[in-house]
């Protein structure tokens, strides 16, 4: 079992466990850094959504730096355990779990969510399948948060207005124009 600490907000330096599992990675400290550098630290009044949760460590910074709910969304059991945990010892009022697969959620979701993470396991197509889905899952004026194993461009109408790279990570901040 790993350690990851939150970056900032008000569980700054708080370390949070995370479960061993194939393809789960957890956004490095610096990335996060730079991402949360991006959007401003202070996120009151946002709704977000983390839709491949695995550490649960953005949507932890994005709560930890006062979002008003945000909702992570992890299919693998024992990951899933592993955040209940982490949310109840940080009591996190603002973090709502969903055990389920990021199709299966996003189907009968509606708009609501201001800022959407999406750190899908690589070489699985993931960002291509949800692309069509993303105008009903974003707000107006919302942005969202991509890794990828490669560089992209854009998702559909989306396109990247800041990027980065931090070894085989690229990550990306995308818009709607």
């Amino acid at each position: 079992m790993a350690r990851v600490r939150i970056t900032g907000g008000q569980w700054r330096s708080r370390l949070i466990q995370v479960k061993d599992a194939e393809g789960l990675r957890p956004t490095p400290d610096r990335v996060r850094e730079t991402l949360f550098n991006w959007l401003g630290h202070d996120l009151a009044g946002l709704s977000c959504l983390d839709l491949f949760a695995g550490s649960g460590i953005l949507g932890f910074e994005a709560a930890s730096r006062g979002a008003d709910r945000v909702t992570m969304v992890e299919r693998d059991k024992g990951v899933f355990r592993q955040l209940r945990t982490n949310a109840e010892l940080l009591l996190g009022s603002a973090v709502e779990l969903v055990c389920d697969d990021a199709l299966q959620f996003v189907s009968p979701v509606a708009a609501g969510y201001d800022l959407l993470f999406l750190d899908p396991p690589y070489r699985q197509g993931w960002l291509e399948r949800l692309e069509p889905r993303l105008a009903a899952l974003v707000n107006r004026g919302g942005r969202i948060y991509a890794e990828a194993e490669h560089p992209i461009e854009g998702l559909g109408e989306w396109r990247v207005v800041k990027r980065g790279q931090a070894g085989q990570v690229h990550f990306h901040l995308l818009e709607h124009p």
